[in-house]
């Protein structure tokens, strides 16, 4: 037995089979204090490959400042056992691993001959926990933030503010992309919870082995490594709590959340009380909450108790009057991140912004314009050229900037007056606007900033059919 605790090829590769079978860590040292057995889990455990690890000394792999620190070697050099342990440690990489341990030394004829330790991961427990509790008063966006001018987007901060006089269920549908967060924490700002917790969380980060405990919480001994921690329910006590793509959660929590919001109460995992809450519940998802039910990913009594206010935020394909603006806000603030002076975009590239279908929504612009500020120099203008070349081919008007007789100048083309670009932008620009407005040529005038009279002489000059 001694033999075979000295070194790893005396041990049959059967039995590494096995042990790299095992869904928990083991990790064995021999009398010598040097890795021999390192197995699979262990080693996504921590992070280190077997090489890493194996004929090494403890204390070469962990950044223990002394042996006592290490109850591996406290099970090798006196006998100690821990069982059901709970430790926290780091790699020699500077990782840190949280693990429940059983660690107790190896026997032969009542002498040590090595000491095993078996891991059970709790690594990933332990930072959502933390995170959650650190994730209170985290509202820091408020009506004000949102931009925009168009009809679509007024109508839904109309609704949204008159959702801040009460304490009702809020329900905030729309693409990814289009702000839900943002409305989130302007309801939350602008109500009588302001002073309380906000507290955001997205349900469909969290595996479903962690999110009942995270949103509920846990007491001491619920289940292995177990503490006693409030949930993200008592965390947003008085104030809001946020679940963001609710209808990633399963049916049997969903379940669970309906009945917390008809009792006003929960009941942390392994305890027997009920626990009152006084929260306040914005719900989002990224689809038609009528979709959802019909392909049974949000109970349909849960839509019910959560939609006593329905917001629903309109994809910027819809609302495409708010670009310019959106663009400005966009540029003004990474010209003060990086330090820049830009000052605005080129007519060419708000044509073609006007042309996409945005399918990332106002995240999509935003990143749209933080890329193009990367290519820069100092006060220059956002000009086609300085778009990534993935997003110049992605937008349906690229190769319209590329031919000859369009707006975009290419290497081949022979250069036209100023006068003769300028009327090829405007009739593109005016033909944008018409058709975002149905053929309406009021509507159209309005936005244009220009009388009918004058939209129509335009029309009549360029040969556009308003019909």
């Amino acid at each position: 037995m001694l033999s075979q605790l000295t070194s790893l090829p005396h041990l049959h590769q059967s039995y590494i089979q096995l042990l790299d079978a095992i869904d928990v860590g083991i990790h064995v040292i021999n009398h010598e204090g040097l890795s021999v057995i390192y197995n699979k889990k262990m080693s996504e455990i921590e992070g280190m490959d077997k090489t890493d690890v194996l004929a090494k000394n403890i204390m070469d792999i962990f950044l223990f400042n002394s042996e006592e620190e290490s109850r591996l070697l406290q099970a090798l050099r006196k006998g100690a056992v821990r069982k059901n342990a709970k430790q926290t440690y780091f790699t020699y990489k500077g990782q840190q691993i949280t693990t429940i341990n059983d660690t107790f030394p190896l026997m032969i004829d009542g002498n040590i001959i090595g000491a095993v330790e078996i891991a059970k991961d709790i690594t990933k427990l332990e930072r959502l926990t933390r995170e959650s509790a650190w994730d209170k008063n985290e509202a820091k966006y408020t009506f004000d933030n949102i931009i925009g001018d168009s009809d679509a987007i007024k109508e839904v901060i109309h609704s949204a503010k008159k959702a801040t006089r009460t304490t009702s269920s809020v329900l905030i549908y729309g693409e990814t992309g289009t702000g839900k967060e943002l409305f989130a924490q302007s309801i939350h700002n602008g109500s009588a919870r302001s002073a309380k917790p906000f507290i955001s969380q997205n349900c469909a980060a969290l595996p479903d082995t962690l999110i009942e405990s995270i949103l509920f919480g846990t007491v001491k001994g619920a289940f292995t490594g177990a503490t006693e921690h409030p949930g993200l329910f008592e965390q947003a006590d008085g104030g809001t709590l946020m679940l963001d793509e609710i209808n990633s959660l399963n049916a049997s929590l969903q379940a669970k959340l309906l009945r917390a919001l008809q009792e006003k109460s929960i009941r942390r995992i392994g305890d027997t009380k009920n626990r009152p809450i006084d929260v306040r519940i914005i719900a989002t998802l990224n689809e038609d909450p009528l979709v959802s039910i019909e392909k049974k990913r949000l109970r349909e009594d849960l839509y019910y108790r959560l939609s006593v206010v329905s917001i629903a935020v309109p994809p910027l394909r819809k609302r495409k009057e708010d670009l310019a603006p959106l663009t400005a806000h966009f540029i003004n603030k990474y010209n003060r991140r990086f330090q820049l002076q830009v000052p605005g975009i080129a007519p060419e590239v708000m044509n073609l912004f006007a042309a996409s279908d945005w399918p990332g929504n106002v995240r999509e612009l935003e990143h749209m314009i933080e890329g193009a500020m990367n290519l820069i120099h100092y006060d220059e203008v956002i000009d086609y050229t300085h778009l990534p070349i993935h997003v110049r081919h992605k937008f349906p008007l690229y190769e319209s900037y590329t031919q000859p007789s369009k707006l975009y100048l290419s290497e081949t083309q022979s250069v036209r007056s100023l006068q003769a670009y300028m009327e090829d932008a405007e009739k593109l620009y005016i033909q944008q606007v018409l058709e975002q407005h149905q053929g309406n040529v009021t509507r159209t005038a309005e936005k244009l900033g220009l009388s009918r009279q004058s939209l129509q002489y335009r029309l009549r000059k360029y040969g556009i059919n308003s019909s």
